[in-house]
């Protein structure tokens, strides 16, 4: 019996076990560098078609394609700054209205509701952000232009009438109706990145506050917002790149008027806008790649804001964050 299991165990010493196959692993990290890869070669991609596209008008107007305001597609005089002055200040009104509604409701979120309340206004705020933006657009033409004209515009020139802001006649069609509008469709990407960056805000922050007698405000004001304002600011630019590249809504409210006004109530243009609208009269082959090149300035601002936001977001303390946002 021993003399058996002796030579059993001989003969099992030895056979080699054949270490196990690394093709499947090879395969999936090629397979996954690959996939990520083609997401960073998919922007280079469009990048370089836009400046191919946009070279006639770059060689033909330089550096005073981004400082002309004239746009004169007849006389084939293209100046981009009334656009991109109009993308500037609606995303601002935007941010400005969007911005305390989104931090705020992101705090009771947090920091307030109720269990009961909390799964169903998060639901809400998720169905918000998939409402198509051409929807947004009709709503405003036929519901807000209509209250914003006849109550909202007249009560601000009657208050403030002595501000440029709020000066000149009252068409409803505005650069403060896009505004608005884009602020309700950023509201929901503002709110639902601020809440997980609230979330990943540890616990300890709130216990050591409510153990020097802090109150619930007190609490949340310096140790929740306090903590995380940097990647509160971060869910801020991102609401900023969806602002800046926003289309149908803002072509139907904005008025679209090639022009620089102070006022809000004035119609204007945006980057987005004038693609939407005039790439299909585009007759001539300098009006093609002034349109171009307004297309390669809007990438490149909306690249550099979610890089800047990524870059906010990535250097809070919770990597939980990052995950949730990734």
């Amino acid at each position: 019996m021993a003399e058996t299991l002796t030579t059993t165990m001989g003969a099992t010493d030895d056979v080699q076990l054949a270490p196990p196959s690394k093709v499947g692993d090879r395969i999936f990290k090629w397979l996954a560098m690959v996939m990520g890869l083609s997401v960073g070669a998919l922007i280079v991609i469009v990048g370089f078609t836009l400046w191919r596209g946009a070279s006639m008008s770059v060689h033909h107007f330089g550096t005073g394609f981004l400082t002309g305001s004239k746009w004169d597609p007849v006389q084939e005089v293209f100046g981009a700054l009334p656009f991109i002055y109009g993308t500037l200040v609606s995303s601002l009104v935007a941010l400005v209205i969007a911005v305390p509604l989104s931090i705020a409701t992101a705090v009771f979120l947090t920091e307030l509701a109720p269990p009961r309340v909390r799964q169903p206004l998060v639901s809400v705020i998720e169905m918000l952000s998939a409402v198509p933006s051409v929807v947004f657009g009709l709503w405003g033409i036929f519901v807000l232009i209509s209250w914003l004209r006849v109550h909202l515009f007249p009560w601000l020139q009657k208050l403030f009438g002595f501000l440029p802001l709020f000066q000149g006649p009252n068409y409803g069609v505005s650069m403060l109706a896009a505004g608005i509008i884009i602020a309700i469709m950023i509201l929901p990407i503002i709110t639902s990145v601020s809440r997980e960056i609230l979330r990943s805000v540890p616990d300890l922050q709130r216990e050591a506050a409510y153990g020097l007698g802090a109150t619930r405000w007190e609490v949340t004001r310096i140790a929740v917002l306090s903590y995380a304002k940097r990647g509160l600011f971060g869910a801020v630019v991102l609401g900023l790149g969806r602002a800046l590249g926003e289309t149908m809504a803002v072509t139907m409210l904005i008025g679209n008027r090639p022009e620089i006004s102070t006022s809000l109530l004035a119609p204007g243009y945006t980057l987005a806008s004038v693609i939407a609208n005039e790439f299909s009269e585009a007759t001539t082959d300098l009006y093609l790649s002034a349109l171009f090149e307004i297309a390669l300035v809007l990438l490149g601002v909306t690249i550099l804001t979610n890089i800047l936001a990524q870059l906010l977001i990535a250097s809070t303390a919770g990597p939980k964050t990052s995950r949730a946002i990734q």
